[in-house]
This record gives C-alpha cells, sequence and structure tokens, in this order.
C-alpha cells in the first residue's frame, strides 16, 4: 500500500496552505478568535462564522471543484485531493463551511449516478456560491445505522420527519442531505433548509462554528441519493473530520515545538528538558499516526475499497488522542497556551467539535468492536 500523495493531492494541498496562509496573515475571520462570543451571535452572526470572502476565493484558486465531475468543470479527483484540502483547513482552524459542504455534501453526492442530480445540486459549488451540509447526529446516537429520523415514501419522493443534532452550517446551506428510515430500510434524503415544516435552531458549540437542531415534520423530499447509501455518506463524513482533526493536531504540534525551542527556563530551552521532550514526543507520536490512519481510511474510500474499518479506528484515535495531545500541548505551553488571542485555544475548541461529531472515543471503540465481532 502506498499512501504517498499523488502529484494533484501535493498541489490541492500546497494551494490551500497558500490561500488560506495569506487569510491570516491578512487577519482573515479564519484566524479569528474564541468561540464564546460567536456562539452567542445566533443567527445575526452568521457573516462571523463564514468567511465568505476566503470560501469564494478558495473557490476561485479552483479547490472546491476537486471532486466535481468534469462536465460541472471540476477535476473528477476524490477523497484523497479533498481531504488533503481539508487539513489545511484544519491547520488553519478556517471559518469556512470545508467540512460540512465537501465532506458531508460533495462527494457523497458525487457517487449518485444521476448526471442530472449532481448538476441540480452540485451547481454554484466550484465557484463557493452554494453550500451543502449533511445532518448525521441523533440525539441518542451520533451516526446510527438505523435512524430514528423516518421518511414516508412514494416512489422517489415523500416527506421526512424527525430530529437531527449538530448540524453545520444548516442556515448557510443550500441542500441538506438527511439519513431516514424507511420500511425498506435507511436512505439518504435530500431537503432545502427553508422548506415546509423545517425547524432550525442554533445550538452553542465549543469553537463558536455554527451548529444547529434540525427538526423535520412531513418536510418534503427532493430527491434521494440511490448512489450513495447511509453507510458510505457516514464514512465518507468521518473520514473528512479526521483530515480536519489531522491538521489541526499537526498545526498544535508545530505550534508547541517551536514554542518550547525558543522558550527559555534556568538559561535552557524547554526543548532540553527530558519531561518535556517526553511529553512532546507522544504528541508527535498521537498526532503521526493520526495522519496514517486518516491516510489509509481516505485511500481505502478513494480506491473503492471496504473502508469501515479503517474509519473507525482513525476517528477513534482522533477522539481518544486528540483531545489529550492538545492539553500537552496547553500544559507545555504554560499561562500562554490559555490566553483567547494565541492559536491554540482555537486548535483546542476545534478539536472538541470534531470529537463530538465522529461520537466520541467510546462510541467509536464500540463501532469497531462490533465491526470485529461480525467479522469486519
Amino acid at each position: 500500500m502506498d499512501f504517498t500523495f499523488g502529484e494533484a493531492e501535493v498541489a490541492a494541498s500546497g494551494l490551500a496552505a497558500q490561500v488560506l496562509g495569506a487569510a491570516v496573515k491578512a487577519g482573515s475571520p479564519a484566524d479569528a478568535g474564541s468561540g464564546a462570543d460567536a456562539g452567542s451571535a445566533a443567527d445575526a452572526g452568521l457573516a462571523a462564522d463564514l468567511d465568505w470572502s476566503l470560501w469564494k476565493e478558495l473557490g476561485q484558486s479552483g479547490l472546491l471543484s476537486l471532486a466535481l465531475p468534469a462536465e460541472l468543470g471540476g477535476d473528477g479527483l476524490g477523497v484523497q485531493a479533498t481531504a488533503a484540502v481539508l487539513t489545511e483547513v484544519g491547520r488553519y482552524a478556517a471559518r469556512i463551511p470545508a467540512l460540512a459542504s465537501l465532506a458531508f455534501g460533495v462527494l457523497p453526492v458525487v457517487r449518485s449516478a444521476d448526471a442530472d442530480l449532481k448538476r441540480k445540486l452540485l451547481t454554484g459549488v466550484a465557484a463557493g456560491e452554494t453550500v451543502l451540509t449533511a445532518a448525521i447526529r441523533e440525539p441518542s446516537h451520533p451516526m446510527p445505522a438505523a435512524p430514528a429520523t423516518v421518511a414516508a415514501l412514494a416512489g422517489k419522493t415523500g416527506t421526512v420527519s424527525g430530529v437531527k443534532v449538530g448540524v453545520p452550517y444548516a442556515a448557510a446551506a443550500s441542500w441538506i442531505l438527511v439519513p431516514a428510515s424507511t420500511d425498506s430500510g435507511a436512505v439518504v434524503a435530500v431537503v432545502e433548509p427553508d422548506a415546509g415544516g423545517v425547524s432550525c435552531q442554533r445550538t452553542r458549540s465549543s469553537s463558536g462554528l455554527p451548529e444547529y437542531t434540525l427538526r423535520l415534520d412531513d418536510t418534503p423530499v427532493v430527491c434521494l441519493l440511490e448512489g450513495c447509501s447511509v453507510g458510505d455518506l457516514y464514512e465518507l463524513a468521518a473520514a473528512g473530520t479526521c483530515a480536519v482533526g489531522d491538521g489541526v493536531l499537526a498545526a498544535a504540534l508545530d505550534l508547541t515545538t517551536e514554542y518550547i525551542r525558543r522558550r527559555e527556563q534556568f538559561g535552557r530551552p524547554l526543548a532540553t528538558f527530558q519531561a518535556v521532550a517526553q511529553q512532546i514526543a507522544d504528541v508527535y507520536a498521537a498526532a503521526r499516526t493520526l495522519h496514517l490512519a486518516t491516510l489509509s481510511a481516505c485511500w481505502r474510500l478513494e480506491t473503492g475499497r471496504a473502508a469501515g474499518r479503517d474509519v473507525d479506528v482513525a476517528a477513534y484515535w482522533l477522539a481518544e488522542h486528540g483531545p489529550a495531545a492538545l492539553r500537552t500541548c496547553h500544559h507545555l505551553h504554560g499561562g500562554l497556551g490559555m490566553d483567547v488571542t494565541y492559536p491554540l485555544p482555537r486548535y483546542s475548541a476545534l478539536m472538541t467539535d470534531l470529537v463530538a461529531f465522529v461520537g466520541g472515543a467510546a462510541g467509536r471503540l464500540d463501532r469497531l468492536g462490533s465491526r470485529e465481532a461480525a467479522g469486519g
């Protein structure tokens, strides 16, 4: 197995770093402060939650069209190129709907075999004019195989009813993908956020990025994603979340490594103390393992192999070791690590939200154990 990025993925990663890095240096909202203030702004503060200028700049750079089919002006690439961009989004903690729109939306829609449906849902994505998201979490379970949300269908039309929580960027989305149960199994339905029967209530997140509780009451179904199962949607969403987490942890590691290299105590750099070296080594091991696990999951998804186990491993590692590694970074920074004007708290807050997206460490370990008990 060769997880080395190809030329396209390397170029995508480099361009994303260039665009996002320039935005941070220019004082873009991509480098905004703590989530506590943003989270209290409700819908009126959506402009502070979503840096539209940066989002459109990513579109102009061609980074939002990587996974789109050629007939929609895309490059026809897939999970790995998208993950390369999402990793850089995590590295800069950018306040843009990249995870929701690309991993929760574009990648699942692209799996649909219907060219007209792709055109309907994906038009405007390349230019940064259309945002997609998915309502994958429910009050009782982060990603239920049999959703409590139900769809009443007559052919390819019908309605969907239920409650979804933690739906990212729901108020800004043009389309929301909704896993739902039917008499014959689970389906992925697509609804409009302003359709009848939809109630969208802003809820708080650690990072301040917008999340919503979505209540659906006989909401009309626009279409079904017949080429993408509920399991496919969950795997793509979890892999994309791990890619963002990969960037978050890598950035926190770089920040902390540079700090302990420069900060002196008793006339010596902190990095020369054995206890400090051991702790930063643990963070490095966690970051590299998450990186490898995420690459493996994305590679399997890209190549059409069974990816469930690898996705579960990556998500477990993110949830179990990501927060602990961030706590170590805070500890090594001392008081500076708690300064909300310093980048580290932003990474920690985003990591907390990512862990919630994948369902936490215990939930992922249970999922992985059930998969292994069932023979893979």
